[in-house]
Parts: C-alpha cells; sequence; structure tokens
C-alpha cells in the first residue's frame, strides 16, 4: 500500500524529490520502494529524465486503475465507518398500527432528522408476530403494547399514555361528566384480533371482572379505522390509548375513565443478539424523547 502511495505521488509530481517532499519522507526511499514495485511487478512505470520522470504507457494504465482502486478501498472504508455508528444502513421496525401516531410519529420523525442516511423499513402486525420476526432476525425491533411475553429477548419501557373511551357521538355517556368503568360494564366493546386487540381485550376483561360483571366484547379481524368507524355508527364502544386522538374520526368522542388507575405502556423488543448501532441510537433517542416527555 505505502509503495502505491509512492507511485501515486510521483505521477502527480513527476519529480521523485518533489513526491517525497509531499509524502515527509526521503527522494531515495520513495526511489528504491518504486523501483523495487517495478522489479516485482516486471514492467518500468516511470522513464527516469535528469530533470523528473515521465510514466510509460503501462504506468499510465497501472496508476489510473491503482487511483480507482485506492477510491473504492476509500469509499468502503467510510461506508463501514458510518454502518458501525449507525450513521447510515437500515433499521427494520415492527409496530401495531394502533401507535402509529403520537409518540412513534415523533419519535421516528426525530429519528429521520438525526440520521437521514438511514432507511426505516417499517412492518406492521400482531405483537407476537413482530416479536417472533425479531427472534427470526428478520426485524431489528418490535415495537409492542404490554405485556408481552419474551422473556428471551431484550426490552424497555419507552413511554405510555393514557387509556381512553372511544364512544359514538350519540351515545349517553358521551355528556357525562365522569365516566367509570362501572358505567362502561354493561357497554359491548368491540377490539381488533390484530394489533394491541388481545391485550386490550385482557385489560377490558380483567377490569368489567373486577366490578362483578360479565364483560361483553366481540372481537373483530378489522383495521382501526374499520373498527373506529364501527363504532362510529353504534355498534359498541371500544377502548384506546391517547394516540387515537391523531385519528380525527367523525361521530367518535374520546374521554377519559376517571377510575383507571394504569396507563398503556409501549415497549421496544429486540434480540439480546443484535448489536445494530442504528437500533441503539433509536433506543437512547426515545429514552431522550421519553424523559423529556415526562418533565414537560
Amino acid at each position: 500500500m505505502v509503495s502505491l502511495l509512492h507511485v501515486l505521488a510521483v505521477a502527480e509530481h513527476l519529480n521523485f524529490h518533489h513526491a517525497a517532499n509531499v509524502l515527509g519522507t526521503t527522494q531515495s526511499s520513495v526511489s528504491a520502494r518504486i523501483k523495487a514495485l517495478e522489479e516485482t511487478l516486471g514492467i518500468l512505470l516511470f522513464e527516469r529524465r535528469h530533470r523528473g520522470v515521465r510514466l510509460t504507457e503501462a504506468g499510465r494504465r497501472f496508476v489510473a486503475e491503482v487511483a480507482t482502486g485506492i477510491d473504492h478501498l476509500d469509499h468502503a472504508i467510510r461506508t463501514a465507518g458510518a454502518i458501525s455508528s449507525g450513521a447510515t444502513g437500515q433499521l427494520a421496525i415492527g409496530l401495531i398500527s394502533s401507535i402509529a401516531g403520537g409518540f412513534l410519529a415523533d419519535l421516528r420523525a426525530s429519528f429521520r432528522a438525526e440520521h437521514p442516511d438511514v432507511e426505516q423499513i417499517v412492518t406492521e402486525g400482531p405483537s407476537a408476530q413482530t416479536v417472533a420476526l425479531v427472534r427470526d432476525g428478520k426485524l431489528d425491533v418490535a415495537l409492542v403494547l404490554d405485556p408481552v411475553d419474551a422473556p428471551d429477548c431484550h426490552s424497555r419501557l419507552l413511554w405510555s399514555e393514557p387509556y381512553l373511551i372511544a364512544l359514538p357521538a350519540a351515545h349517553p355517556l358521551a355528556m357525562s361528566d365522569s365516566i367509570t368503568w362501572s358505567d362502561l360494564a354493561p357497554e359491548t366493546f368491540l377490539v381488533r384480533t390484530a394489533g394491541g386487540g388481545p391485550q386490550l381485550f385482557e385489560h377490558i376483561v380483567r377490569r368489567i371482572a373486577e366490578r362483578g360483571r360479565s364483560p361483553h366484547v366481540q372481537r373483530r379481524d378489522v383495521g382501526r379505522d374499520t373498527l373506529m368507524h364501527m363504532v362510529a355508527s353504534g355498534e359498541g364502544v371500544t377502548l384506546v390509548s391517547e394516540t387515537a386522538r391523531h385519528m380525527n374520526v367523525p361521530g367518535i368522542v374520546l374521554r377519559a375513565i376517571a377510575d383507571e388507575t394504569e396507563q398503556a405502556r409501549f415497549s421496544a423488543i429486540w434480540s439480546p443478539h443484535n448489536r445494530s448501532p442504528a437500533l441503539m441510537n433509536l433506543l437512547d433517542l426515545a429514552a431522550q424523547m421519553g424523559r423529556s416527555a415526562r418533565a414537560g
């Protein structure tokens, strides 16, 4: 490699003495290295003259190829360095569609602003599915609604937000000053089979059972938008988190539940074998944003 750099310097200056000055070495060292390289290659790279040197035809072709090779090597080194620092590359994220707005939207936008050369590849699916993809190495991280059974993975709480009840605008409780779980016990709840539906189902059943009532919960294999339109049409009510405020579905009223003591908790799940710097950068940014949100 050193000999090649010496060749490029001499080819640029066409003078051993000037090349040596640029390289910070002696003229004799430059001359000796190039002569040794010529003997190894079995070709003459330079024609020596009294006031400098001139590239031979073989020398011109050799220098052009070496310069291209060094440029490629330099690019490879810089690219590898950028990937190892998380400044470039890809980040595969799995999430449930019901959390695509709010904190997560802000997180992804902030990460994109700080790391514009990292491509975010987003996959939507049920928590169990995205966690399975994390285990298989097909996703870097799954962003899920707790609780999720993944003892073989690392997890970190990223943010939490209040539970809300979504009601049809014409529902009698929509105008109530305070809504409790006892008020909601007679209602028919609609939950999705996908996304965070299983976790919401468990939460609803637990809360209604605590009031000594039998829960009426209907599972629907639909998207979140369709489910909200079903609520708007009066087919039932549903439990959502604060993120649902970003949906702005006509005919829906979102109200707090006065005696709800927990919040919806959203966590990152990733493999302990994943050493992606981009993933670590995302988790660090999420922690920073979470602290700022709590402080605010």
